[in-house]
């Protein structure tokens, strides 16, 4: 996210480098069968949220807010008390088959044609921002941080205190 400017180029929101979970599918070109994934997707990432207790909110993107690859978007935002607002935490793009024609990554059909394949790709966790959430969300009056309880056994606690 190097050349970022405005109001979230310090701190954890906007980094150089951070690590994901992305979900990636390379399928074939039903769009249909595309669609449906694509909602699975969004239901993956939703799960991680609830099962995180975060307060969060799907947006579906208009096409001047997508990429020329993106045939439908979804952006995900959670609920941040330091900017009185929701922040972008995941994004889930149905990218038809631009990709794949970028890439030259087709498949053989069982009626002997060749197509291109569609993909699709989910960022389920965007490390640094849902850090900034769980934190924000989780955290007391006193500073300690009552770690959700789905992640309990991780970390081996149920509060980090100061």
């Amino acid at each position: 996210e190097a050349g970022s400017y405005g109001r979230d180029t310090k701190g954890l929101y906007r980094v150089h480098q951070f690590n994901k979970v992305e979900q990636v599918i390379i399928k074939n070109n039903d769009y249909q069968t595309s669609l449906d994934l694509h909602e699975e997707l969004l239901a993956n990432a939703e799960e991680v949220l609830q099962d995180l207790k975060l307060p969060y909110r799907v947006m579906l993107m208009c096409t001047g807010d997508m990429g020329e690859p993106q045939v439908k978007k979804y952006d995900i935002e959670t609920w941040m008390p330091s900017r009185n607002s929701y922040g972008e935490t995941m994004s889930n793009s149905f990218m038809g088959d631009f990709q794949a024609r970028r890439l030259n990554i087709r498949y053989k059909a069982k009626d002997g044609k060749t197509y291109f394949c569609h993909t699709l790709n989910n960022t389920a966790v965007a490390s640094p921002r849902i850090l900034i959430a769980i934190l924000e969300n989780y955290q007391q009056k006193d500073g300690s941080i009552i770690i959700p309880e789905v992640l309990r056994a991780f970390v081996g606690k149920e509060v980090i205190g100061l």
